[in-house]
Order: structure tokens, then C-alpha cells, then sequence
């Protein structure tokens, strides 16, 4: 197995998750519950299903397009969520302060 390739993945997912809904609900339910080691297996579990559906998915879908479209698909994707989430949040803006 390349080192390289598991450790860029591994750093790319890992900070990829640090602060994400994912880890606000696992916090949200270990802080209700008494459990936290079922929490983390739990939610360990869904990630690896999660991950093993995304590499199975990106490993299928690679053998059909070509790579470079995947990942122009993959920027474009992302550059929309960015464009739409930075107009959300400057329409609040604006009518949080035409409400002051």
C-alpha cells in the first residue's frame, strides 16, 4: 500500500471532518448519552461505510470518465456550494442590518 497516498487521504479526510456537522452531532450525542464508547463506534462505523461507498463510487466512476473530468466536476461542484454559501450569507447580512 503507498504510504504516501494513505497519509495524504488520511490528512485530507481528518481535516476535512475537524468541525463538520458529522462532529457536531457525534458531540451532541455523547454529550447525551452515557455511552460515549458506543458514540464512537457508532459514528467510526458510519464514516468507514461512508468512505468505503465514496471509494467504490470515485474507483467505478473512474474507470468510465476520465479523470480529469471527475475532478473539473469535483472544482465546480465545490465553487458553486462556496459562490452559494457566500451569497446566503451576505443576503443575511444585508437584511440583518436593514432590521437594525
Amino acid at each position: 500500500m503507498p504510504f504516501a497516498l494513505l497519509a495524504s487521504t488520511f490528512a485530507t479526510v481528518f481535516l476535512a471532518e475537524l468541525g463538520d456537522k458529522t462532529q457536531l452531532a457525534i458531540v451532541t450525542i455523547s454529550g447525551t448519552s452515557t455511552r460515549p464508547g458506543a458514540v464512537f463506534a457508532g459514528s467510526s462505523a458510519a464514516l468507514v461505510l461512508a468512505s468505503l461507498l465514496g471509494a467504490a463510487a470515485g474507483g467505478s466512476l473512474s474507470a468510465v470518465i476520465p479523470t480529469n473530468a471527475l475532478q473539473l466536476a469535483a472544482s465546480v461542484g465545490f465553487l458553486v456550494i462556496g459562490v452559494r454559501l457566500v451569497q446566503r450569507s451576505s443576503k443575511q447580512e444585508a437584511e440583518e442590518s436593514l432590521a437594525e
